[in-house]
């Protein structure tokens, strides 16, 4: 039996921010992380486009918009401090048609109430940024955006947690609890309040808690074309108006730290959570319930569900992939664009009752425990100011458990 003040259930950049800053407001307590694998990022922290989001797609309600500029901001002193590498390239949304001109008035008024930096541009604006750009009338220009190696910025981050006094426990998967109790291969821990940030095992772990009963992970996979060309053959991120009715943003450019180009991603439904590569990961039993959930969506047509995942399921093929992005930029030949990436898996909250995708950060909790059930995109970016804001909470259900005891 181990004790600790603080677990944090999972070593992704939402856990790993979290745990500093519970250091970070009380030093002396104890922290441990538990990681299921036995390598740091080696899901969504390790696998995501790596693009520090400026915060002009989110409404100003929610918890994104709230945060995403801030976060961009708080990464960027971050890399500067430590040394690493960032590339401050930019991004250019497009319109393919006078439809989509709608769509970027709207986010430019989104922008607008966010307090994010944008710029509605001519055709020929955006032309002295990325000469290739393809757009009707007008384009978006985002100066804030920019692109960091997510591997590179884990390690820093836990190279902080270790230095913090942190424990970060790989190797060490949530296997369940016995009563307040938390059960791993290795040890039993006895933790004074656990705190669940275990991604595309969120709803688990909730649920074992009697938390989040309404809500399960409905995983969705993104794949990512690189392209041949030498680096700095494009300027910035080239981004389509995305379908704001949903939390996709659409098939990119995506110009690396490195200066290489990419392709992507996709949204494909995944079959189970760990769906990366043939049968890796596969649990029959999940993904049982992950197809009874896909299939109740595509029948009912819930969100459009289906034109959705047919849409998204053509793109599987490079040729259709590399199609799609070409209506954004001149000059994309598909042989340039041959060798695809490590695919990631999108911890999609799914709102069973309700039968939507839940669009924004979620949280639930109780004396015993917090748990991040929704830390979707753009959670990277967000990280730093979310983890002050789930600490908050955390101190929120500390205060009501003194209340109700004293």
């Amino acid at each position: 039996m181990k004790t600790c003040d603080y677990l944090v259930i999972g070593a992704g950049i939402v856990g790993l921010t979290i745990a500093l800053e519970l250091k970070k407001r009380d030093p002396s307590a104890r922290v441990v992380v538990l990681e299921k694998e036995k390598e740091l990022a080696q899901h969504g922290s390790g696998r995501n486009s790596g693009v520090l989001h400026a915060g002009f797609y989110y409404t100003a309600d929610s918890l994104k918009a709230r945060f995403t500029r801030e976060g961009n901001a708080r990464w960027k002193a971050f890399l500067e401090a430590r040394g690493l590498r960032i590339n401050r390239c930019g991004k250019l949304v497009v319109a393919k048609n006078e439809q989509e001109v709608e769509g970027l008035r709207e986010l430019k008024r989104r922008g607008d109430l966010n307090g994010v930096e944008t710029y509605l541009i001519s055709l020929e604006e955006a032309r002295r940024i990325e000469p290739r750009v393809k757009t009707t009338g007008l384009a978006l220009w985002s100066p804030n955006t920019a692109t960091v190696d997510p591997k590179e910025c884990m390690a820093a981050v836990a190279a902080e947690c270790q230095a913090q006094g942190i424990e970060i426990r790989l190797g060490s998967p949530y296997q369940g609890r016995r009563g307040t109790d938390i059960i791993t291969p290795q040890e039993v821990y006895s933790a004074g309040f656990v705190v669940n940030a275990a991604g595309l095992h969120a709803d688990r772990v909730a649920h074992d808690f009697g938390l989040g009963l309404r809500y399960r992970i409905l995983p969705f996979k993104g794949l990512y074309l690189y392209g041949s060309e030498p680096p700095g053959s494009l300027r910035t991120n080239i981004y389509p108006v995305p379908d704001l009715r949903n939390t996709f943003l659409g098939v990119h450019f995506t110009v690396t730290v490195d200066g290489q180009v990419k392709i992507g991603p996709t949204a494909i439904p995944a079959f189970w959570r760990e769906n990366y590569q043939g049968f890796q990961g596969f649990d029959p039993k999940e993904a049982l319930s992950i197809l009874r959930d896909e299939a109740i969506l595509f029948l009912r047509n819930d969100f459009n569900f289906r034109s959705l995942a047919l849409e998204e399921i053509k793109k599987y093929s490079r040729a259709y992939l590399v199609a799609q992005a070409s209506a954004l930029l001149e000059g994309v030949r598909p042989e340039n664009f041959r060798t695809w990436g490590r695919p990631g898996i999108r911890a999609q909250l799914f709102d069973h009752q309700a039968k939507k995708l839940v669009m924004d950060f979620t949280l639930e909790g109780n004396a015993e425990g917090l748990h991040v059930l929704n830390a979707i995109s753009p959670a990277w970016t967000a990280a730093m100011p979310f983890a002050e804001y789930v600490v908050d909470r955390i101190q929120e259900l500390h205060r009501g458990k003194e209340l109700a005891a004293s």
